[in-house]
């Protein structure tokens, strides 16, 4: 068997700026709005940290500025905002997510989201700040009394 490269279809691709623009603006308006409480699970196990985060139908939400390339799982009915034409899945999705992305989601359904990479991270903050500058925006900094973290140790 002969393995070859190719392009998962979706992809998340990196934003340029004036897309990025556009979500920070969206983004602006949205935090005007009642907010959503929201629980982040973390899980450290293998080298890999992962994130995990339910967005209940009806809810918009943007994230923060994503500066490495991460894979992304999407269980549930959502809408991505990419800057070109946006993407509608429904079910499960394996995403390569690459780096330089600030993404917007439209939840139809509950649905959750993971957020993984390969990390020497030993504490969610470090992993954080090995993902985004923008540690400020993230809901795990502001709901953090009901957010789970798990540290195997392998």
């Amino acid at each position: 068997m002969t393995a070859a490269l190719v392009t998962a279809a979706p992809h998340l691709p990196a934003m340029a700026k004036d897309v990025l623009d556009l979500v920070r603006l969206g983004e602006a308006r949205l935090r005007q709005l009642p907010q959503v409480p929201t629980r982040t699970a973390h899980l450290f196990h293998g080298g890999i940290y992962s994130r995990t985060i339910r967005i209940p139908a009806g809810a918009i939400l943007t994230g923060a500025l994503i500066k490495i390339a991460t894979t992304l799982s999407i269980s549930g009915d959502v809408t991505i905002f990419t800057g070109g034409d946006d993407i509608h899945l429904q079910g499960y999705h394996l995403i390569p997510a690459s780096a330089g992305r600030k993404q917007a989601f439209r939840a139809h359904a509950d649905t959750y989201l993971t957020m993984s990479f390969k990390t020497d991270a030993l504490t969610v903050e470090q992993a954080e700040s090995e993902f985004t500058d923008e540690g400020h925006l993230l809901l795990s900094r502001a709901q953090t009394e009901d957010d789970i973290v798990v540290v195997t140790g392998e």
